[in-house]
């Protein structure tokens, strides 16, 4: 993302991703967002690289999970 510092906080990564700094910590957590601890006080650092990746992976889970559950228009009328 141009402009954007190579290091980002967990609250830079939510905000990026509009969703919440806890379930960022998660992400980072089960190492789905890949990240670095610094400082003796233990900051988590993600590299924007990494935010990168990780978005494009989503897109490709997503998109594999679409193929693989087609929509169906009863789905929409189904409340359920």
């Amino acid at each position: 993302m141009p402009g954007m510092p190579r290091f980002l906080t967990l609250a830079d990564v939510a905000e990026v991703l509009n969703t919440s700094s806890a379930q960022v910590y998660a992400l980072v957590r089960r190492g789905d967002l890949p990240a670095i601890k610094i400082g003796g006080r233990g900051q988590w650092r993600v590299e924007a690289e990494q935010l990168e990746a990780y978005i494009k992976r989503m897109y490709d889970e997503t998109r594999d999970y679409v193929d693989q559950h087609p929509f169906v228009e009863a789905e929409a009328d189904d409340p359920r």
